[in-house]
């Protein structure tokens, strides 16, 4: 009888371990399993913002342009509006429209090569040489030409040979030359040193505008020594003129000698029978002095 409630005791046991074995979450022995998270809270949207604004950054920070060159160059023309052509016409130079008066100053260091103060120019023979009237040129440090013509006036401290800096003033803007039907301007051109009677490539032989606009507004070290020398290279220190190089001839002055007048040939005139008075015997002719006979 006591045998046969132990052993119902232990199948009971057995019964209840086996369902508590079931219960329990699976995983391995001795190691406690995290139990299973329940559904989670909705997360609430973010309050509304209204737009950024930008931070006060203050004043923009100027970065000077790269350096290009060991020369710094300057605007030809100072203290003045203006404007000039930035395209080929005839010839590789430009005009640079400003006030008369307006002052042309030295482009670059460097050395006044030619100076004319008078103005030669005629548009009855329009020589080649004499087109820009009063001018002056500079031979820069950098081994470039630079020329300033149809000037009113050149000052009077300019001569050949004296040396300048960049800015200097070398004249006055006006309308000698070929100019003088036209506005006050400043004939500027870009060539290399050469004797003066190769007035043709003193009158330019480099397009200048690219060098006049970094020098008006962009990098003032922007040289055209680089494309200058390449050029005289490729066509030689002399090159012969090819564009507008000869001049007008003049007219030839009248004569002096009057021009004869043609007369009318004369005709000679058919002679009249000369008329005969025949006296009457009876007829007698006076005697001067009178007296009986």
């Amino acid at each position: 009888m006591r045998a046969g409630r132990i052993g119902l005791v232990t199948a009971s046991t057995g019964v209840v371990l086996l369902v508590g074995g079931c219960s329990q979450p699976a995983g391995i022995a001795g190691v406690r399993t995290a139990a299973t998270p329940g559904p989670s809270s909705p997360t609430p949207a973010p309050a509304s913002q209204g737009p950024a604004e930008a931070p006060d950054g203050g004043e923009p920070v100027r970065v000077p342009p790269p350096k290009l060159s060991d020369h710094t160059y300057t605007f030809p023309v100072e203290g003045c509006e203006v404007s000039y052509q930035r395209k080929l016409l005839v010839l590789p130079k430009t005009t640079i429209w400003a006030r008369r008066g307006c002052a042309f100053v030295a482009p670059v260091d460097g050395v006044v090569h030619e100076v004319n103060t008078v103005n030669r120019w005629a548009p009855s023979t329009d020589v080649g040489a004499h087109r820009e009237g009063r001018f002056v040129t500079i031979a820069g440090d950098d081994g470039v030409l630079y020329l300033g013509g149809h000037l009113d006036s050149v000052a009077a401290s300019v001569k050949p040979g004296v040396r300048v800096k960049a800015g200097r003033v070398l004249g006055r803007i006006g309308t000698s030359g070929n100019a003088r039907d036209t506005g006050p301007n400043l004939y500027f051109a870009i060539s290399w040193k050469t004797d003066p009677p190769l007035w043709w490539v003193r009158r330019g032989m480099v397009e200048p505008w690219d060098y006049l606009d970094a020098w008006k507004t962009g990098n003032r070290t922007f040289s055209p020594r680089k494309e200058t020398l390449a050029l005289r290279r490729e066509l030689g220190e002399t090159p012969p003129c090819r564009v507008l190089c000869g001049a007008r001839q003049p007219s030839s002055a009248p004569s002096k000698t009057p021009t004869p007048t043609p007369t009318r040939k004369r005709t000679r005139a058919t002679p009249t029978p000369e008329f005969a008075i025949t006296l009457s015997p009876t007829e007698s002719v006076g005697v001067l002095g009178g007296g009986t006979p």
